[in-house]
């Protein structure tokens, strides 16, 4: 999802949409997404239990709706993820949508820092990175 977001690709590039689509269909639960596929039998992290969806990748996809057009889905996104928020306007690092109870690190700079990309991407103010500056190069001639 940080693939148009960091401008490797353009948000409009076929991969990028299809990445969108498959994050949506793979790694979704209850609306929110999760930072991988989980496996009651065989836990791909190796911890007991279930793990929240993480809410930076949720908000990453919001932010990558936005910037391949689906701004309606997008906003939708972003104000699920924005009332999942405490009575400060905290975020934790995951959510259980099940319990309905933020889980673990709290408060998550992580998670406050993408909601306010996302915010700006919706607001029109954020697009995808800037490309990087090209390097100057200098020449030295032998004499």
């Amino acid at each position: 999802l940080q693939i148009p977001i960091v401008g490797f690709l353009p948000p409009d590039d076929p991969r990028v949409i299809g990445t969108v689509e498959a994050i949506e269909r793979e790694l979704m639960t209850d609306g929110f997404v999760l930072r991988y596929p989980l496996a009651e039998d065989n836990p791909v992290d190796g911890l007991p239990g279930r793990e929240g969806a993480f809410l930076a990748c949720s908000f990453w996809l919001a932010e990558a709706r936005a910037m391949i057009g689906r701004h309606d889905d997008a906003v939708e996104l972003f104000e699920r993820l924005i009332a999942l928020t405490n009575d400060v306007g905290l975020l934790a690092e995951e959510y259980d949508p099940q319990t309905g109870r933020q889980l673990g690190n709290f408060p998550q700079a992580f998670s406050h820092v993408h909601l306010i990309h996302t915010a700006q991407a919706l607001s029109g103010a954020r697009t995808a990175a800037p490309p990087a500056p090209a390097v100057a190069r200098t020449r030295t001639r032998a004499r």
